[in-house]
């Protein structure tokens, strides 16, 4: 019998041993981040079409992001422009970062604030770089303008038209 015991001692402390044996393993890893310079956009001028003519056809004028004005229907172009400028903005951010622009898809109203109800809605918005291809930031900035059409009523009103609201341009990381 107690070479029974001893053999089931034996036989056990083998099988201890190999439970014993069975370890967890452990390995470890380092957490990372890069943190990117926020973009901003910041504006440097307004969008102005400048000085036209209407008559009793309607037309529009269009200022494109270059800054070019072009016209269609019963609106004149002077010889005197007044002030013509695309809006202008200064896109910063992550060097070599490419971006989404947003503009505005509902009209913008310009009222002539010497005769309340007289109005043209501001539409087509277009960029340079284009809504479609986007912008890179090469140095961490980039120019960006912005043109639109004037809708012009038939005998629209004389006066000074500015926008009731501000418009908005969004750029936002790809």
């Amino acid at each position: 019998m107690k070479k029974v015991l001893s053999l089931m001692v034996i036989v056990s402390a083998i099988f201890a041993g190999k439970a014993g044996a069975q370890t967890t393993a452990t390995a470890t890893a380092d957490a990372h981040a890069t943190v990117i310079t926020p973009i901003t956009i910041t504006k440097t001028m307004d969008l102005n079409f400048g000085i036209l003519a209407p008559s009793a056809t309607p037309g529009t004028l269009t200022v494109s992001p270059a800054g070019l004005r072009s016209v269609t229907g019963g609106v004149s172009l002077l010889s005197t422009t007044g002030t013509v400028s695309p809006a202008l903005f200064a896109v910063q951010g992550e060097d070599g970062f490419s971006y989404a622009i947003t503009l505005p898809f509902i009209p913008v109203v310009l009222s002539n604030a010497t005769h309340i109800g007289s109005f043209m809605l501001a539409s087509n918005f277009t960029s340079n770089p284009t809504v479609i291809t986007g912008g890179l930031l090469t140095g961490g900035a980039q120019a960006l303008n912005v043109g639109a059409r004037l809708n012009v009523g038939a005998n629209q009103t004389p006066g000074v038209y500015n926008s009731l609201l501000p418009f908005p341009v969004t750029v936002n990381y790809n």
